[in-house]
């Protein structure tokens, strides 16, 4: 089982939505894919609640769950996926990623 962790700082505003909104979206796009991509066993994202100028504070979390490296590239490629990647990095500023194996 691999374990893929994101975690993203927001812009203020873009696409036309504030950091909130776009945060929002961020996690219905995301939550569905296990629906569209097989490979993907499951996606829980999380929005901070914490409030605060600290640099360590991300806006999102991603956590994800494949049964195998293959695939997790696999999903990585999808073209689900990447529509929603697309979005993303329209609105972010800072990607940190980490994959590990349970």
């Amino acid at each position: 089982m691999i374990k893929h962790i994101v975690m993203w700082k927001l812009k203020e505003v873009a696409e036309g939505k504030t950091r909130v909104e776009n945060a929002g979206i961020m996690k219905e796009l995301l939550e569905v894919l296990p629906q569209k991509i097989e490979e993907l066993s499951s996606a829980e994202v999380g929005i901070n609640i914490l409030e605060g100028e600290d640099d360590a504070i991300c806006d999102v979390v991603l956590t994800t769950q494949c049964e195998t490296e293959e695939d997790l590239n696999a999903y990585a490629v999808h073209p689900d996926h990447q529509k929603v990647v697309d979005f993303i990095k329209k609105v972010v500023t800072e990607r940190r990623v980490v994959d590990y194996k349970l």
